[in-house]
């Protein structure tokens, strides 16, 4: 019994530890499963700008019957253009040239711009690929004064908190080289703002929803179509993903609900004063692997 007695406060411990172990198990077990059906919190990053595609839609979701495309369409003949090996590297070299001049300007003049010219980069930006062909794609083109200001209010309200809160040290320093901050004065002086809205579905005629398969990859690239005609014609932007405010620009612009802001681009010419930084790209060994 002596024996037994010494021994009780060692199986007590004994029984104590086992029941923690178990314990710790079922709520590590708890733990997984709750991380494994949340996605990772990321607050900086905007809804709008996230893909819809994979994704249940809240907005106007209900009961609405969904419907494909026609099944039908008539394939006819296709020439394309063919040029001769010299001329093919003439013109890709041109190209490239012309391409590599692009830069991001920050101080754009509001010397006005022809309206036809932005007609036809929104053209061209049009002829992207899209999946299935659905042409996701909205280009909300801003030049009213009132309009312009609005947005400028909106974006330097949200941009402030985000790079206050939302962005975190290294993402703000990081950005401290290309001396950027929540100040946006392009977004009043650029003769024009061009915003691009992805539609995450779109309407048939009868009132149907119809999928926008890829559609944040599809606009994507209708962007950097867009970007090239800009530069071909001599104009000059910004690439703008105004962070936490597609909400409030949709309202304003009066876009549906199935529209999500994915880049916002002030256009025009440079100012007189204007600087860039001195930045260098990638040589073609860095960026391309031939096999």
């Amino acid at each position: 019994m002596a024996l037994f007695s010494s021994l009780t406060p060692v199986f007590i411990a004994i029984i104590c530890v086992l029941i923690g172990v178990i314990m710790k198990k079922k709520n590590g077990e708890k733990e997984k499963c709750d991380t494994k059906s949340k996605h990772p919190s990321r607050p900086w990053v905007d809804e709008d700008l996230k893909d819809g595609t994979d994704h249940p839609l809240e907005e106007e979701e209900g009961e609405e019957e969904w419907q494909g495309l026609e099944e039908n369409v008539a394939h006819v003949p296709f020439t394309g253009e063919r040029y001769s090996e010299a001329e093919m590297i003439e013109r890709s070299q041109a190209f490239y040239e012309l391409l590599n001049k692009r830069r991001s300007v920050r101080f754009l003049s509001d010397e006005p711009v022809p309206r036809e010219v932005i007609d036809n980069v929104i053209r061209t930006a049009g002829t992207s690929p899209s999946g299935a062909h659905t042409e996701p794609w909205t280009f909300v083109v801003v030049q009213d004064p009132y309009l312009k200001h609005k947005i400028r209010e909106i974006v330097e309200e949200e941009e402030e908190i985000n790079y206050k809160k939302r962005m975190g040290d290294r993402w703000v320093n990081d950005l401290k080289r290309l001396r950027t901050n929540w100040i946006k004065e392009y977004l009043d002086t650029a003769p024009y703002l061009i915003l691009i809205f992805k539609q995450v579905y779109g309407r048939l005629p009868n009132g149907k929803k119809k999928t926008h398969y890829y559609n944040e990859i599809s606009v994507s690239i209708a962007c950097g179509i867009l970007l090239a005609a800009l530069q071909n014609a001599g104009l000059y932007t910004v690439t703008s993903t105004p962070l936490n405010c597609g909400p409030q620009l949709r309202v304003l612009l009066q876009r549906p609900a199935n529209e999500k802001l994915l880049l916002l681009l002030p256009v025009g010419y440079p100012k007189k004063d204007a600087t860039v930084p001195a930045l260098t790209r990638k040589p073609l060994e860095d960026i391309m692997v031939f096999m």
